[in-house]
């Protein structure tokens, strides 16, 4: 698609309005009573799996803002120990979720917005981490894309299209339906430690995927790839971010790793299971760390 196809679907895979001028959390307003029903249905035999990464204060070749960890009281009299842990939740070495209001297109924010008026130096002042529902309980969808191509991971300069959702989906045996949230495998984990490469070099979405989540009515976005970065395309660099959250008010968790939920997922046979997490309501705040869990 040229910039010019990517822009139109800033309108045909809009959400503005749907949920009534002043809705703030986007998607999320398809996790009904029944959604979370049918998740919790899918609990058989209560397998955990947590597909949040681990946070390592110190530099690594991932983080560009390292995660600061201070011991503020830890006298060996002392009563207790008390830290200071300081974190940029959007680093790329975090999981962390996204509010609708974290990403921007040419001054637009989510439902209809400008992003002046919700960008403030004291925060957000709309579609802020503390108008979320709080807890995400939802049906969880892994479509394994690598799998469904037959390799064990995509090439750095990937892309993933609406083709390769539809065949994850098939492989997965199973429908994305309304209010679900699917994580998506290309092996970059697999990839990167058997071919170390530019870190900011990374397969993912191309724009024509972003139809296919609208028409499923994707409530949550995961996996161990967003777009494909960098992006070739002028006016819209980040269309799975910038569709996703201006337009489709999609939530968003980025930095997940989804190698211990490949292997869940095989070892009971199915690509269905319930999906949780949740971040604190943080007035202002444009997202945050989380540790999204699975159960089979």
């Amino acid at each position: 698609m040229d910039d010019a196809e990517i822009v139109t679907l800033f309108e045909t895979c809009s959400n503005t309005g749907r949920w009534g001028p002043d809705d703030e959390i986007g998607a999320l307003n398809l996790l009904t009573p029944e959604v979370r029903l049918r998740a919790i249905g899918l609990v058989r035999t209560g397998q955990l799996v947590e597909i949040g990464r681990r946070l390592v204060p110190g530099p690594s070749s991932v983080a560009r803002h390292p995660v600061a960890h201070h011991m503020l009281m830890d006298a060996p009299t002392s009563s207790s120990a008390i830290d200071l842990i300081e974190v940029t939740p959007h680093d790329p070495s975090v999981t962390h979720v996204d509010v609708p209001c974290h990403t921007f297109w040419e001054g637009k924010a989510w439902n209809g917005r400008r992003q002046t008026d919700v960008v403030t130096r004291g925060g957000l002042t709309f579609g802020a981490l503390d108008t979320s529902p709080g807890a995400i309980i939802t049906r969880g969808v892994l479509l394994d894309v690598a799998a469904a191509r037959g390799v064990d991971w995509l090439a750095a300069d990937d892309f993933v299209t609406s083709e390769d959702l539809d065949a994850a989906e098939e492989l997965a045996m199973t429908r994305v339906a309304p209010g679900d949230a699917v994580i998506v495998n290309v092996g970059r984990s697999a990839r990167e430690r058997a071919t170390p490469s530019e870190p900011l070099v990374r397969a993912g979405l191309r724009a024509d995927a972003m139809p296919w989540l609208f028409r499923r009515d994707v409530a949550v976005f995961a996996g161990d790839c967003t777009e494909r970065f960098p992006y070739p395309s002028v006016r819209v660099p980040f269309p799975l971010h910038q569709i996703g959250s201006v337009a489709m008010g999609l939530c968003l968790l980025d930095g997940v790793d989804p190698d211990p939920l490949v292997a869940a997922c095989r070892e009971n046979e199915r690509n269905e299971f319930l999906l949780g997490f949740s971040a604190p309501r943080i007035t202002g705040a444009t997202g945050f760390p989380v540790n999204p869990f699975c159960m089979f």
